[in-house]
């Protein structure tokens, strides 16, 4: 099924012909977060034609990575539990890739999906057993997400609700993630705006999420 033959036998040779085509490990990464239309899955990866898109989806499903789960009168892509076990996977290489992240390109977006797999690459779950339960709302960019905290267990999803804190920044995410911009400095230089709640618990969220990078 694969477009690409290494010519080797190895495991990770597989893996490669298997989901290291161009978009597949995105499309992998977006479904991580949850079953998504083919709508969905192009306007959260924007640059991609319909026609790689498309082949994507037919090699993913040929090689039980994903399957089509019919809902109502939609088609839904979700991964299977094969493909599931790719997620510690994309984790990874995101926390790998996040050492070599600098500043965006204009050209560079922040998507909800993205941002969502980007929390639960830094997400500091032994931190975040000894903390109160948290719930942030975050503007990141285009993303807007209700972020809960409960414990050891973290909950992602998109839109609003109930929070304790609530701010909104774009880029700067990133360095605050890793350290390099303190809260307090943050707030005061606009890096981040404070919309809700009491603005220490910026420090909670920066304890709760981290990569060093």
């Amino acid at each position: 099924m694969a477009a690409r033959d290494y010519g080797q036998y190895s495991g990770v040779t597989q893996a490669l012909e298997l989901v290291g085509e161009r978009w597949a490990l995105l499309i992998i990464r977006d479904l991580l977060v949850g079953p998504r239309r083919y709508g969905e899955l192009a306007a959260g990866l924007p640059r991609i034609p319909s026609n790689i898109l498309a082949a994507r989806l037919k090699e993913l499903q040929a090689a039980g990575v994903i399957r089509r789960a019919p809902r109502s009168r939609i088609i839904l892509y979700e991964l299977t539990p094969y493909g599931r076990e790719l997620e510690p996977v994309v984790l990874a290489l995101g926390a790998w890739g996040f050492k070599a992240l600098g500043d965006p390109r204009d050209e560079q977006i922040i998507t909800p999906d993205s941002m969502t797999i980007d929390l639960r690459t830094a997400f500091q779950p032994i931190v975040a057993a000894s903390l109160p339960a948290t719930s942030y709302g975050a503007r990141l960019g285009g993303a807007e997400l209700l972020i809960r905290v409960d414990g050891s267990r973290l909950d992602v999803s998109r839109g609003e609700g109930p929070v304790d804190f609530a701010f909104a920044t774009g880029p700067d995410i990133r360095r605050l993630i890793s350290g390099e911009l303190a809260p307090g400095r943050a707030i005061a230089t606009g890096a981040v705006e404070v919309l809700q709640g009491r603005s220490d618990l910026l420090d909670r969220f920066v304890s709760t999420f981290h990569l060093a990078a």
